[in-house]
């Protein structure tokens, strides 16, 4: 068992960053994949980033912008955010135990309970 607990989300204006971190606790973390989604109301829950031990994936809408990292010795994946849009705006979650390759919510086993982040215009 994997649990999850996401912080750093907030209101920020647009143009702006946010760092978000997802504090992992359970098994050995370093073997996880762990990914990065949101959800904006109204909408279906979308992937953002991925990340394996040495890989990552990002979704076309946030490349170039958000930088997704991890750091094994203290059990916690962070998602830097930069350029914020007010199309940013959604409930992020963190997750684990997916594919990064073909990363697909469902197939991903434990999920935090998300944070805000809001992108004011």
């Amino acid at each position: 068992q994997v649990h999850l607990v996401e912080s750093g989300g907030g209101l920020v204006q647009a143009g702006g960053s946010l760092r978000l971190s997802c504090a992992a606790s359970g098994r050995t973390f370093s073997g996880y994949v762990m990914g990065w989604f949101r959800q904006a109301p109204g909408k279906e829950r979308e992937f953002v980033a991925a990340i394996s031990r040495d890989s990552t994936n990002y979704a076309e809408s946030v490349k170039g912008r958000f930088t997704i990292s991890r750091d094994n010795a203290k059990n916690t994946v962070y998602l830097q955010m930069n350029s914020l849009k007010p199309e940013d705006t959604a409930v992020y979650y963190c997750a684990a135990g997916g594919s990064w390759r073909r990363p697909i919510a469902t197939q991903y086993d434990y999920w935090g309970q998300g944070t805000q982040v809001t992108v004011s215009s």
